[in-house]
Formats: C-alpha cells, structure tokens, sequence
C-alpha cells in the first residue's frame, strides 16, 4: 500500500482514483478553474509530503480532502483573486437572485448560491453535497465535530433559502 511504504506507483494509482473529485473541490471551491488546477497539483505535492501523518483510520478520500483544504486556504491568503471572484459572484447573486436563467455567461448559479455563504460553510457544503462525503468525514477533513458539521450545512441551507426567496416546500 502507498502508505507505508511510499510506492509512487501506487501513489499514483491513488491520485488517477480521486483527482477529478479533489479538482472539483477546488474548483467550486474557489471559482478559478485554472487556479483549482494548479491547487490540485500542490494538494499532491503536499499529500505526497505528508503521506505518513494519514493514519488509515477514516477515508483518504477525507484525509485528502483535509490537505487540499488546507492547501486552498493558504493560498487564498496569498491572492486576491479569490476575494474578487467572490465579490463579483455576490454582486451578480444580487442582482440576479430572482431570475435563474439558463444562459448565465460567467457565473453559474450554483456559484451565486454559494456567493451567501461564508468560506467555511462553503466548503462543508461542497464537501458534503458535490464530494458525498459523510458528516464524520467532513469532521476529519476540517478538524469541526459533527455536531458542529451539521448546523454548519443547515445555517448554509437556511442562508440560501433566505437570500433566494426559495420557500421551504414544506411551508410553501
């Protein structure tokens, strides 16, 4: 296995198995495609460097997407790129929160419901709903209890529902 012995072979199988669902964390993640690209080759290079801290307790999956995680957050330090992607994904979330059209040019809609939310509610978000990952696995990923993962996706849902008008089809 490549944990132990840090086979780059078979590191590299584990990189083929889950680098199209890292890239896709990165990329809702941080709303640059190209930027998540070059995030998902520096989460590698991380992983590669801290495979021996994964203790095969938990989902790699989860203890990748804790690096990759990391990884965005100390780049996102670095570059105002993210904060203007942002700020321009709430400014079209205002200004169109009420009409979903279907030709939206530069930012889908799932990005200006993401534009509410704050960074860590986005990313549990992303975590839970585009990467599947369990409530537990989350807690991994982010170092948050479950409990705390759980009100985290609620107040996101809720933050949604309120700055879309969307009514709750139980109440609506």
């Amino acid at each position: 296995m490549a944990v132990g012995s840090q086979d780059t072979a078979a590191f590299g199988e584990l990189i083929r198995r889950h680098q199209s669902q890292v890239r896709n964390f990165l990329r809702k993640l941080s709303g640059d495609t190209f930027a998540a690209d070059d995030l998902a080759q520096e989460c590698f290079l991380h992983a590669w460097d801290k495979l021996q801290t994964y203790s095969g307790r938990g989902s790699f999956i989860g203890w990748l997407l804790k690096v990759a995680y990391t990884t965005f957050l100390q780049s996102k330090r670095k570059s105002k790129r993210y904060a203007e992607v942002l700020d321009e994904a709430a400014y079209v979330a205002q200004t169109e929160s009420r009409s979903y059209t279907e030709t939206s040019s530069e930012v889908s809609d799932l990005d200006k419901l993401m534009a509410v939310l704050t960074q860590e509610e986005r990313a549990v978000m992303i975590m839970s709903y585009a990467c599947g990952l369990s409530h537990r696995e989350i807690g991994e990923a982010t170092g948050m209890p479950v409990g705390t993962i759980k009100s985290v996706i609620f107040r996101g849902k809720e933050k949604i529902r309120t700055s879309f008008e969307i009514k709750d089809h139980q109440h609506g």
